[in-house]
C-alpha cells in the first residue's frame, strides 16, 4: 500500500480512538520531551558515518543492547546540541544497516556481511524512532554505486546474497575498490528499488546521497559505452547516466511519499571558471568533469529538494576560497526552489596547530557567520558526528548557534582540545598506481638556523628541529598540500619506519604512537584505533611513495608551520 495513503488511514483511525475511548493526547504524553529545533530557524544537520566504523558502531557486533546503547548516546548528544537533522549512513557500500530483501547486512555492523543483529534488531527503525522522540528528522544516507570501501575485499569475499556477488558483470574495479557500472540499466534499477524499499518500509524523513558517483575519469566502462552510448561523447554519456538516476529517484520517491525529502551533497565545486564559463572562480576538483555529476542541473531542474555542496575549505583559501564557492552556489540557485545547505568540514579542526585557520573551530564559526548573511542558505550539515561531539569548542559553537547554550562569541573558540578519530568525507581523489617501491634512506644535515630561514632555491625546503631534510625526490604540492618521500620524513622525525611491499602499507612508530596507512588510501590509523582522513592520498610519483607531510607529521605529535614567502616548512617535534 502507498505509505502516504496508509498514513492518512491510520491518522483517521487514531482520531476516532481519541474521541471515542478518551485516550490521552500526544501533547500530554510528551510534555516533558519538547521537540528539538534550532532557535534561529535554520536546519542544523550532522552526518553519522558507519563505513569503517567511524561514528557508529564503535565496534562490529551482533549485540543489539550494545548497538541500541550507542545509538541512544549519539542521538541524545545531537539533541543536546540542538541538531535538527541526522544524516545516518544506512548503505555504506552494497550492504545495509536495515532489514532488506535486496541488500545484505553490513559487515561494519555485525562483523560479517549477511549476519543480522541479535533479537531481530533493526538499526534504521530504532534510529528513526529515537530521533523522532527527540524532535529530530532522520535522513537515510545511501552510497549508490560503491560495492567495497576496502582494497582487501574481492567479489569472492562478499556474502552470497550480495547483489554484486550475484551479478559480477555489473561490477568494475577502480583503484583497488569495486563499483557498480552506472550505465547499466539493471544497476540503476537496483539502486532505485533499494531506495523504494526504504521509503515503503520506514517512517523516514529523507533520502540522502553524497558525492560518490563515477569514481574517476579512468573508470573502465568501455564495454557499457560500446553497448549503450549510441555515438554520444563519453563525458556527456556518463553525465546523462547519473542524471537519469537522479531524476528517476526523485520521481519514484515522490510517487511513494511526497513528504520524503530527496537531497544530495556533491563535491563543493561544480566546475572551475577556467574550464567552464558557468563555473566558480576556484581551482579545485570539479564534480562536473571528474565525477560526471551535473549537480547544478539537478538543483535548477528541481530533481532534488535540497543540495548540500561540501565546501571543505576555509575563508581565504587560495585554491578554493569558501566565500567564492558559497557565493557561486547562492547566485546560481537564487531563483530556484531547491533549498541550499552547506556541508562543513569540522574534522579539519582536529589536531591542528595554533597557527591553523581551523584551530579551535575558528574557521567553522566564521563560515556559519558568513552563511547567515544569505537568505538562500537554509542551514549546514557538519562532517561528522565524532568531531562535532568530541571537540568541545565545536560543540559549544553549535549549541550557541542553535540556541541551546548562551556563550559569548569571543569565548567559543579560545582553546583547542585533544580529541578522537577523524573521518571519511566524502571527496573524490586522484588515481594512484601500486607498483613496488624502494626508498632511499633519508639524509639530514645540521643547519645553523638564522632568525629567519631563507630559501634561495625554487624548491620547497623542509626543516625538522632546525635540520634541513634532503630528499632524493623533490617535494610537490597537490591540492594545497605538500607531499614528500615517506621514508625521508619519518626518519628525520625520529620514527621507526617499515614498508610492506605486498600490501603497500607503511608503518611508522615514535615513542608510544604508531601510525599506518596504505598507498592510494586516504585513511590514516593512529595506534590502530583512531582514524584520520588525509586531504591528499599517499601516492607513487617517479618511483617514490609520497605522503602528505603535514598529516603524517601532526599524527606523530609534531608541530608544522609553513612560510609562504620563503616556501619553507618547519617541523618541531614534541
Amino acid at each position: 500500500m502507498n505509505k502516504y495513503l496508509l498514513t492518512i488511514i491510520l491518522s483517521a483511525v487514531l482520531i476516532f480512538q481519541l474521541a471515542y475511548f478518551d485516550i490521552p493526547t500526544a501533547e500530554a504524553e510528551t510534555a516533558n520531551t519538547p521537540a528539538v529545533t534550532a532557535d534561529n530557524g535554520r536546519m542544523s544537520g550532522v552526518w553519522v558515518s558507519t563505513t569503517l566504523n567511524l561514528d557508529y558502531p564503535s565496534k562490529r557486533t551482533t549485540d543489539s543492547a550494545f548497538l541500541k546503547s550507542e545509538a541512544d548516546k549519539i542521538i541524545d548528544n545531537c539533541a543536546d546540541m540542538g541538531i535538527t537533522d541526522i544524516f545516518f549512513q544506512v548503505r555504506p557500500a552494497c550492504d545495509a544497516f536495515y532489514k532488506s530483501d535486496i541488500y545484505c547486512w553490513s559487515h561494519w555492523l555485525t562483523g560479517s556481511q549477511g549476519t543480522a543483529p541479535s533479537d531481530d534488531f533493526d538499526p534504521l527503525a530504532y534510529w528513526i524512532s529515537r530521533a523522532h522522540s527527540k524532535g529530530m528528522r532522520l535522513h537515510a544516507w545511501v552510497n549508490p554505486y560503491r560495492v567495497t570501501n576496502e582494497t582487501t575485499l574481492t567479489l569472492d569475499s562478499l556474502a552470497y546474497s550480495n547483489p554484486a556477488r550475484k551479478h559480477p558483470e555489473w561490477v568494475v574495479p577502480f583503484e583497488g575498490k569495486l563499483y557498480f557500472d552506472p550505465a547499466i540499466p539493471e544497476v540503476q534499477e537496483l539502486v532505485i528499488k533499494g531506495v523504494e524499499e526504504i521509503v515503503n518500509n520506514y517512517d523516514i524523513d529523507g533520502i540522502h546521497l553524497d558525492d560518490y558517483f563515477y569514481p574517476g575519469q579512468g573508470f573502465d566502462d568501455s564495454k557499457s559505452y560500446a553497448l549503450y552510448a549510441n555515438g554520444t561523447a563519453k563525458d556527456e554519456w556518463r553525465r546523462n547516466n547519473v542524471n537519469t538516476l537522479v531524476k528517476t529517484l526523485h520521481d519514484r520517491i515522490k510517487a511513494l511519499d511526497p513528504s520524503v525529502e530527496f537531497g544530495i551533497s556533491p563535491v563543493g565545486v561544480w566546475a572551475n571558471k577556467k574550464n567552464n564559463p558557468l563555473g566558480s572562480n576556484t581551482y579545485g576538483s570539479e564534480s562536473y568533469y571528474k565525477n560526471y555529476a551535473d549537480s547544478r542541473k539537478w538543483a535548477l531542474e528541481g530533481w532534488i529538494d535540497y543540495i548540500a555542496p561540501q565546501i571543505y575549505w576555509q575563508i581565504g583559501n587560495e585554491t578554493i576560497d569558501y566565500k567564492e564557492a558559497v557565493n557561486w552556489w547562492v547566485q546560481t540557485l537564487n531563483n530556484c526552489n531547491t533549498k541550499l545547505y552547506i556541508g562543513l568540514a569540522d574534522y579539519k579542526c582536529d589536531g591542528v596547530s595554533a597557527s591553523s585557520p581551523w584551530y579551535a573551530g575558528k574557521a567553522i564559526k566564521q563560515q556559519l557567520d558568513y552563511d547567515k548573511s544569505f537568505d538562500k542558505i537554509s542551514g549546514e550539515i557538519h562532517f561528522r558526528y565524532k568531531f562535532v561531539n568530541d571537540l568541545s569548542y565545536i560543540k559549544n559553537i553549535l549549541k550557541t548557534e542553535n540556541g541551546v547554550l548562551t556563550v559569548p562569541a569571543a569565548e567559543i573558540h579560545t582553546e583547542a582540545t585533544t580529541s578522537a578519530p577523524v573521518t571519511q568525507a566524502p571527496v573524490a581523489s586522484a588515481p594512484a598506481t601500486t607498483a613496488p617501491v624502494t626508498q632511499a634512506p633519508a639524509t639530514t644535515a645540521p643547519v645553523k638556523s638564522p632568525a629567519k630561514l631563507v630559501n634561495n632555491t625554487d624548491d620547497i625546503q623542509v626543516y625538522v628541529d632546525g635540520n634541513i631534510v634532503n630528499f632524493d625526490t623533490k617535494p610537490v604540492i597537490q591540492n594545497s598540500r605538500t607531499l614528500v618521500p615517506f621514508r625521508a620524513v619519518f626518519e628525520a622525525l625520529g620514527a621507526e619506519v617499515s614498508w610492506n611491499n605486498d600490501t603497500q602499507q607503511v608503518r611508522a612508530k615514535k615513542d608510544n604512537t604508531e601510525i599506518s596507512f596504505v598507498i592510494g588510501e586516504k585513511v590514516l590509523l593512529i595506534n590502530q584505533k583512531n582514524t584520520i582522513i588525509m586531504e591528499v592520498r599517499p601516492q607513487i610519483m617517479s618511483g617514490r611513495s609520497m605522503v602528505p607531510l603535514r598529516a603524517v607529521s601532526e599524527a606523530l605529535n609534531a608541530e608544522v608551520n609553513w612560510d609562504n614567502d620563503e616556501r619553507i616548512i618547519t617541523i618541531n617535534t614534541k
